[in-house]
């Protein structure tokens, strides 16, 4: 019997898959502390602007994420990423990582739901294979 991985089908770098669980999570959905974080997924084509982020110094960085669209469920597109970097919406900087569209789509309702901007706050940090985004899921508990 052979047992196969989600990963296997995976077309991107191990080191560019992104990372997250929904061990983190609570049923739902809501995250279950406020050090949660995902680790978006094709950050590489991306290390210009991701680059530029860090030289300008941005600190305040949040997401600029549209919901999904049916089209896009149907298709299973990705959901893209781009980040309001101070006055700015930067380029895409990356994808959610596949499985965990859902997370970031409740993190969303949730946000709107409260009147709060739909936003979820992030940071650019480096690691051994380039510059990657981190969404800070705990902070939208």
């Amino acid at each position: 019997m052979a047992f196969f991985s989600r990963d296997d089908d995976n077309p991107l770098p191990k080191d560019d898959r992104g990372a997250g669980s929904f061990n983190q999570y609570r049923y739902n959905l809501l995250p279950s502390n406020g050090r949660v974080t995902l680790r978006l997924a094709d950050s590489n084509p991306h290390q210009d602007e991701l680059l530029k982020i860090v030289d300008n110094g941005e600190q305040n960085l949040e997401t600029a994420i549209s919901r999904r669209s049916m089209e896009d469920e149907r298709t299973d597109a990705p959901m893209a990423v781009r980040l309001f970097a101070g006055s700015r919406v930067t380029g895409i900087v990356g994808t959610v990582p596949r499985g965990l569209e859902a997370v970031v789509d409740e993190a969303l309702s949730r946000l709107d739901k409260r009147g709060q901007k739909v936003r979820i706050p992030a940071r650019v940090v480096k690691s051994r294979a380039g510059w990657r985004v981190d969404l800070l899921m705990g902070q939208t508990r």
